[in-house]
C-alpha cells in the first residue's frame, strides 16, 4: 500500500513562488517505476490536471496550459519524491493541490492509482 504525502503549501502573493514536495512510502514496486503528477481542486471546481512526469528522473513532462512556463515538475527517484515549483503564481492558482501516482502519465483522473491528502494553496491578490 502505498502512501502519498505532500507538504509545502501555504499563503503566498501573487508573483510569488512556492515549491511543494511530495514524498511515497511504498512497499513491492519502486517508486521510480511509476509515473508521477500534480492536480488540483478549488473551492466549487471539478479536480484539473496540473503537471506529469514519467518514470525516470528527468523524464517526460507535460503540463496545463493554464501553468505552462510557470510551473515545473521534477522527480528524485533516490529519495522517492516528487515537486512541483510553482513561479509567477496567480490569484486563480488557489487550490487544494493533490500528488497522483499512476501506471501511465497521469493526465486525468482514471489514470490515477492513488492520491495523496492534499495541500492548500493560497495566492491573494
Amino acid at each position: 500500500q502505498v502512501q502519498l504525502v505532500e507538504s509545502g503549501g501555504g499563503l503566498v502573493q501573487a508573483g510569488g513562488s512556492l515549491r511543494l514536495s511530495c514524498t511515497a512510502s511504498t512497499s513491492g514496486r519502486t517508486f521510480s517505476s511509476y509515473a508521477m503528477g500534480w492536480f488540483r481542486q478549488a473551492p466549487g471546481k471539478e479536480r484539473e490536471f496540473v503537471a506529469g512526469i514519467s518514470w525516470w528522473s528527468g523524464g517526460n513532462t507535460v503540463y496545463a496550459n493554464s501553468v505552462k512556463g510557470r510551473f515545473t515538475i521534477s522527480r528524485d527517484n533516490a529519495k522517492n519524491t516528487v515537486y512541483l515549483q510553482m513561479n509567477s503564481l496567480k490569484p486563480e492558482d488557489t487550490a487544494v493541490y493533490y500528488c497522483a501516482r499512476g501506471e501511465y502519465m497521469p493526465t486525468n483522473p482514471s489514470r490515477v492509482g492513488s492520491w495523496g491528502q492534499g495541500t492548500q494553496v493560497t495566492v491573494s491578490s
